[in-house]
């Protein structure tokens, strides 16, 4: 099979931003295991954050970033992502995206937590992923080969070196697909846990083939959890964005306390893992809590989604209160990346929340995934248009490995998620994350030959494999630091320090930073 340039796993923002950028110059090929239109990024509700208005600018922007993350993000990244956004934005808009405006044609800006200006911009209202990806998947799709429902089961490695993937069809067909360069755009692994804000096909795995082809993964330890997802018998219905704290709901338990009274100065809009720990703490009394909405204005038609998802359901939205637990959302973690996508891998790049260039540093402020994506895939495809690509002439013969069928006693997809709730959720510590390795570890998910396995078996050893490095990397770090809380290891000097390093790196650069956290 003649091979591509580049190709590409996912077809959320960032894969399809890469897509666009790079289809006019390279031979494209995209791979997704279910639709297109089936990914984080289409069900994204909330904006993006962008320093596009008059009266903000990049720095504040990056402020509120380093905040939200605890000051462990990765400086230049941060600058990048945040002094690059309205770029990419502008470009966008020229090519006919639009976005909300209001009555006298400016943007109509939003504003979430941890942000001190209102700086989101949304489409559609909260449809903003599905008009983001929608439009860049009509500006491509005549331009690109789009694969639908052919899974990426592996990449194949020649030596150190990505030369493709391999990929099979639910008929249980297996073929090599080599290409100069693969992007990996996966997103996160949200269907790791019980409660969830993520699609479902969203299990982890690339991050898992990446960590099989010896990439270097990082930070896996950060997982955020949203505030609030809508509750009801027992089961998630989806995302209550952030947005709609943003214009005036707050957040109360069942005796109509606020319960985000007295914990932190931005009460509602405090950067989540603060928001999310809170709500867990209520639960965990035997609370139920509710996001009252009775002081945003216009819901019915601000947040259509929202409000459908809330009819279609049975909530009374008579009574403005929307009962929410936190869920799984956002990995912080993942494949090691930098700028321009390249990984620890030759010829193995990923971009969006599969990879970590550092940017969201210990917990993600509202908004910026978006911009990642959209930012981070246009870096990716200039860096790539840049490069002379090639495939050695020895490699088109791979000498894989054949190993077992199927790991023995797999367990299912819901014993994987009630272990890691309990164990890697929103408050660990160190024995009840002994007690989870010891859980996966009689699994034997990392030797067994891919090609032989069915999607659902090929998508439960990826689960095991990224809730084992999430376990282990979740033990090494003995800190609690944003959106890793150890009940056992509270708050450590180490978080103040690294505060005052990185302000005085601000203050070198002659860039004000803000006040304190």
């Amino acid at each position: 099979m003649e091979p591509f340039d580049v190709i590409i796993i996912g077809s959320g923002v960032a894969a399809l931003t890469a897509a666009y950028r790079l289809c006019s110059e390279k031979k494209v090929l995209i791979f997704t295991k279910s639709r297109v239109m089936e990914s984080n990024s289409y069900l994204a509700q909330g904006g993006i954050a962008v320093a596009i208005n008059e009266g903000d600018d990049w720095v504040a922007h990056a402020d509120d970033t380093l905040v939200a993350g605890s000051f462990y993000n990765h400086i230049d990244n941060v600058n990048k992502l945040t002094s690059e956004g309205k770029r990419y934005i502008t470009m966008l808009i020229e090519n006919g995206m639009n976005f909300d405006r209001n009555a006298t044609g400016q943007f109509d800006l939003g504003r979430e937590g941890g942000h001190l200006r209102r700086r989101i911009l949304h489409a559609g209202g909260d449809k903003t992923g599905k008009a983001l990806t929608t439009f860049l998947y009509h500006q491509l799709k005549d331009k690109v080969n789009i694969v639908e429902h052919e899974m990426v089961i592996d990449l194949l490695m020649h030596g150190h070196q990505c030369v493709g993937v391999i990929t099979k069809r639910k008929n249980g067909e297996v073929t090599y697909h080599y290409s100069a360069a693969t992007i990996i755009a996966t997103g996160g692994c949200g269907e790791l846990y019980t409660y969830t804000s993520n699609a479902r096909t969203v299990t982890g795995d690339g991050m898992a083939m990446a960590y099989r082809a010896g990439a270097i993964l990082t930070d896996m330890e950060f997982i955020q959890f949203h505030p609030t997802l809508l509750y009801k018998d027992q089961s998630v219905i989806g995302l209550v964005s952030e947005a709609v704290r943003g214009e005036g709901a707050f957040l109360q338990n069942s005796k109509g306390e606020r319960i985000m009274e007295g914990v932190h100065h931005l009460q509602d809009l405090a950067p989540r893992d603060i928001v999310a720990r809170t709500i867990f703490t209520e639960l965990e009394k035997g609370e139920t809590v509710f996001l009252n909405i009775a002081h945003v204005r216009d819901f019915p038609s601000r947040f259509p989604t929202i409000y459908q998802m809330c009819v279609e359901n049975g909530i009374d939205l008579a009574k403005n209160l929307l009962p929410v637990v936190p869920g799984a959302h956002f990995m912080m973690g993942g494949i090691r990346a930098d700028a321009y996508g390249r990984t620890s891998v030759s010829g193995l790049y990923a971009v969006g929340e599969v990879a970590c260039t550092g940017v969201h540093g210990a917990n993600r402020i509202a908004s910026n995934s978006l911009l990642e994506g959209i930012v981070f895939g246009n870096q990716t495809a200039e860096g790539l248009l840049n490069e002379n690509l090639s495939i050695p002439s020895t490699c088109f013969e791979p000498k894989l490995p054949v190993g077992k069928r199927t790991p023995p006693n797999l367990p299912t997809k819901e014993e994987i998620k009630r272990q890691m709730t309990t164990f890697a959720g929103i408050v660990r510590n160190g024995d009840g994350l002994h007690a989870l390795l010891t859980w996966i570890q009689q699994f034997d998910f990392l030797h067994t030959d891919w090609r032989n396995l069915t999607f659902k078996e090929i998508e439960i050893t990826n689960m095991l494999t990224v809730s084992w490095l999430i376990a282990k990397s979740s033990l090494e770090r003995k800190e609690s630091m944003g959106s890793h809380y150890r009940s056992d290891f509270p708050v450590s000097v180490m978080a103040k320090k690294r505060e005052e390093v990185v302000r005085q790196i601000y203050q070198d650069q002659n860039v004000l930073v803000r006040g304190t956290v």
